[in-house]
């Protein structure tokens, strides 16, 4: 009798420092296989640089992919707080396709209950939205952007076949960007979300893992 296979690693990409000291916290291993939280550095480039060169330890050469952290919200009526499941990322060079939408959604839902979940296209970008930019990005069907998360995805899904997603937590919308002083509240909303959502990320890695019937 050949021995099971260890279970696949899921690795989590974020950006920021703050968004790693959100998440680090629950670092290890989990029923779905071990957990690696990844700090890639801002801007596409980093990500790009820093999930391709992760992805290549053999250790992590099956690892699922979830790209988090902070975003702009790009359509009226969302807060900070808001969270946001990628149906897709996208950028120039073209679009990723996520694996387990529903069941994020679903499980966020029920760990991070009261906070609205938004599901839609996820784009790309290399600088801060706002303004203008931020309703040019709207025009294109995005619900929501920011610099890595597309970049991470990509990278993911050329190093090898894997289930990927991306689930970012709003922290400046069209009628709460950063630039005004009151929105400080609102990324220490963004923030105790973020600290929330790694539950529902455990439970997407899990069940991907499950057989299908």
């Amino acid at each position: 009798m050949s021995p099971r296979p260890a279970p696949a690693p899921l690795l989590i990409a974020c950006a920021l420092g703050i968004e790693q000291l959100a998440l680090r916290r629950r670092e290890h291993g989990t029923p779905g296989g071990p957990v690696t939280v990844l700090r890639t550095g801002m801007g596409p480039a980093a990500a790009e640089r820093s999930v391709t060169r992760m992805l290549a330890d053999p250790a992590l050469g099956r690892a699922a992919v979830l790209a988090t952290g902070f975003c702009a919200g790009l359509a009226p009526g969302m807060h900070p707080g808001d969270l946001v499941v990628a149906g897709e990322t996208r950028d120039p060079r073209g679009s990723v396709p996520c694996a387990g939408t529903e069941l994020l959604v679903k499980e966020l839902v029920r760990t991070v209950p009261g906070r609205t979940v938004h599901t839609g296209p996820l784009t790309g970008s290399d600088h801060v939205v706002r303004g203008h930019a931020r309703s040019a990005l709207l025009a294109t069907g995005a619900i929501a952007a920011d610099m890595e998360s597309a970049a991470t995805l990509l990278a993911a899904v050329r190093t090898g076949e894997r289930p990927v997603a991306a689930v970012r937590v709003v922290v400046d919308a069209p009628e709460h960007e950063l630039v005004r002083i009151g929105t400080v509240r609102g990324g220490i909303s963004a923030f105790r979300v973020l600290r929330s959502v790694l539950p529902a990320f455990y439970e997407w890695h899990r069940s991907l893992l499950l057989p299908r019937r």
